[in-house]
């Protein structure tokens, strides 16, 4: 497939800026060149251009977001240099399968401060003497070249642990927040209820002393009865002196 087509389907009606990864393994190069492919990427982190024929990456787009490159089996020979002006920030580089036969030609990649990693298998550099040892003190910033570590320790794999030990802390960080919540609102449930107790209590309360009240009312208006009751009742002995003074 053209590279232009490829580059169209990628898309899937996105703009260039929204973009962050782009595959265009085993594309059709125009003589070796890169086409569609164009600084309008700004946020692009990795690209991939596996098998497409490239014998030369003069007219590299400047792409300052982008961190990996995939050149594996192409015709490149030479020519990094534009590496570290185009792309300032890249960390990973695999070059494997390429023509590159000397030191010399790698050079360049000084430039590139921020690279961590760089791949050069089956590319004829890599049958020089002590091949491990002078690429690592050419390259003093990079810490893997064909995945192994200047001790040929491969340390890839305890990186990427390291990464997902990180990304479960934070996880479980945002659990234990998510926790912390559940509790607040379990203690405010229960403050609620506590409320509601206590206003039925008090409730309870003035039913109560409602009640006492009125059997005191009660036993008030009994006292009055019987009061009254008393007064109705006439002495034997005012009802004697009275008849005696009706006599005289």
């Amino acid at each position: 497939m053209d590279m232009k087509k490829r580059i169209h389907l990628e898309l899937r009606n996105r703009t260039p800026s929204d973009v962050r990864e782009l595959v265009l393994d085993n594309c059709r190069s125009d003589e070796g060149k890169i086409q569609g492919l164009t600084a309008d990427y700004v946020k692009l982190e990795f690209l991939s251009l596996i098998n497409v024929g490239l014998t030369s990456i003069a007219k590299l787009p400047k792409l300052v977001q982008l961190k990996k490159l995939e050149l594996s089996d192409n015709r490149i020979s030479g020519g990094l240099e534009v590496l570290a002006d185009q792309l300032p920030n890249l960390t990973h580089l695999n070059l494997s399968g390429n023509k590159l036969k000397d030191l010399s030609t790698l050079e360049p990649l000084r430039n590139l401060h921020r690279l961590k990693s760089l791949d050069l298998f089956n590319c004829e550099v890599t049958t020089l003497d002590d091949y491990r040892g002078s690429v690592f003190k050419l390259l003093p910033q990079i810490t893997y070249l064909d995945g192994y570590d200047p001790d040929d320790r491969e340390v890839s794999d305890s990186d990427a642990e390291g990464c997902e030990e990180e990304e479960d802390e934070v996880n479980s960080e945002g659990e234990e927040e998510e926790g912390d919540e559940d509790g607040e609102e379990d203690c405010d449930e229960e403050d609620d209820e506590d409320d509601g107790a206590e206003e039925e209590d008090v409730s309870g309360e003035e039913e109560e002393d409602s009640g006492q009240e009125e059997e005191l009312d009660e036993e008030d208006e009994n006292d009055e009865e019987e009061t009254k009751g008393v007064k109705r009742k006439r002495d034997p002995h005012d009802e004697e002196e009275g008849e005696e003074e009706d006599e005289d």
